[in-house]
């Protein structure tokens, strides 16, 4: 009776993965955008090389405080008013951002950067949307799979950065954030065609766990922590690798290069995740993704060819996949829908949290921890030891427990 009850529940589920699919694409592409060119153009316009990585740092910073408001939004009105606002503030802040690079004025930016992190908040909830009709056995599926739009994303976006890198010369970049801007419009008419649950209602909302309580249960903690050090090793070495690449003697053209074939890796193992999760079980797939990140940093630190910026980033994208698929598919299954508000806002603030610090320490690694950009480099890839020391330590304890509990 459960299986026939999980076909049509699955069937409803499958139409929203496929417009989330195109919205991730279509939306998801201003990500390589910003990560591009949001260093290089804090660099041009900062008064201090410290500061260049700053524009990336508000947006991570901006969707950390956004992204509990956004989630408690969706539950009260609904998931397409908050990707709505999404969209809107995306639009804006290509605007902003724009404007800001045509007066020289850094402010200006910023502020741009805070429409982008709002945005980047809605956006973040893409993957849990794939998951409110969803089955239990489909939802890890669902989320790779919007996931993977993703790829196209990776394509769109260095693209549109190389086709509009002169279009308002003398203006550089001027041209890809008002692309920003059309991509928000664009992508927002797909959330027409989403069918979601309705708002929950207060009695509903008021059920469940508390944070507090949500806290106290091990599995929620070690998906958040490894969903948060995912994310966070690969935006620390992501936004400094335009500066790196364009420090190390190679071009603009090069870092978004660079850059595509990482949002690639990010995405392509998509297509498999969630039948990995489901054949191999979700903490094992967690730890794969730790490994391959700790991979990343040891071709980094290999040298600084442009071979090894490629190898890095994309072993960078495929551990980052396997780390916050499974990490998101893990928060997903331990909570009910009366908490998923509480417990989907709590943890995107916490990972975005330390994304943000990750960001900051980015641009200051890079630029200000060594007389060279290879001394840099070596800093922030480095760094990630403590973080993986941190999520692999959790994930230990997490399974030693597990066997404690198992009978003799």
């Amino acid at each position: 009776m459960q299986t026939g009850q999980a076909i049509p529940q699955d069937a409803k589920a499958r139409r929203n993965v496929w417009v989330l699919v195109a919205a991730q694409a279509v939306l998801g592409a201003q990500m390589p955008i910003s990560f591009t060119l949001g260093g290089l153009s804090g660099q041009m316009l900062a008064g201090h090389p410290c500061f260049a990585t700053l524009p990336i740092s508000i947006i991570v910073l901006t969707t950390m405080f956004a992204a509990p408001a956004i989630s408690s939004l969706m539950q009260h009105f609904g998931r397409k008013a908050g990707f709505y606002l999404g969209a809107f503030a995306g639009a804006m802040g290509g605007l902003l951002s724009a404007w800001g690079l045509i007066q020289g004025s850094f402010a200006l930016f910023l502020l741009g950067s805070v429409g982008t992190g709002i945005y980047m908040a809605a956006q973040g909830f893409y993957r849990f949307a794939a998951t409110d009709l969803a089955s239990p056995e489909f939802q890890p599926k669902a989320i790779s799979w919007v996931m993977a739009g993703g790829l196209a994303s990776a394509i769109i976006g260095p693209q549109l950065v190389k086709l509009t890198d002169t279009a308002l010369d003398p203006i550089p970049f001027a041209g890809a954030y008002l692309a920003i801007t059309g991509l928000n419009v664009v992508g927002a008419v797909l959330f027409a065609f989403l069918r979601t649950p309705p708002p929950q209602s207060r009695e509903e909302i008021a059920g469940g766990r508390t944070r507090r309580e949500m806290l106290r249960d091990p599995r929620i903690v070690v998906a958040m922590v490894c969903a948060m050090v995912s994310y966070a090793l690969m935006n620390l070495v992501m936004t400094s690798t335009p500066l790196a690449v364009v420090g190390c003697g190679f071009t603009t053209d090069n870092a978004a290069d660079v850059v595509s074939a990482h949002v690639f890796a990010m995405f392509a193992p998509s297509f498999v995740t969630g039948h990995l999760i489901n054949r191999f079980g979700v903490e094992r797939i967690i730890a794969l993704g730790l490994v391959i990140l700790a991979a990343a940093g040891g071709v980094a630190l290999a040298g600084v060819d442009l071979f090894n910026f490629f190898g890095a980033l994309i072993l960078l994208g495929f551990g980052w996949n396997f780390g916050f698929i499974g990490a998101t598919a893990m928060l997903a299954a331990s909570h009910s829908p009366a908490e998923r508000g509480r417990a989907q806002g709590m943890n995107d603030f916490a990972v975005y949290g330390m994304v943000s610090i990750a960001s900051l320490s980015s641009g200051v690694l890079m630029n200000c921890s060594g007389s060279s950009p290879i001394a840099g480099w070596i800093a922030v890839n480095l760094a990630m030891v403590p973080f993986l020391a941190l999520a692999g330590g959790t994930l230990v304890w997490f399974a030693l427990k597990g066997r404690k509990r198992q009978p003799a």
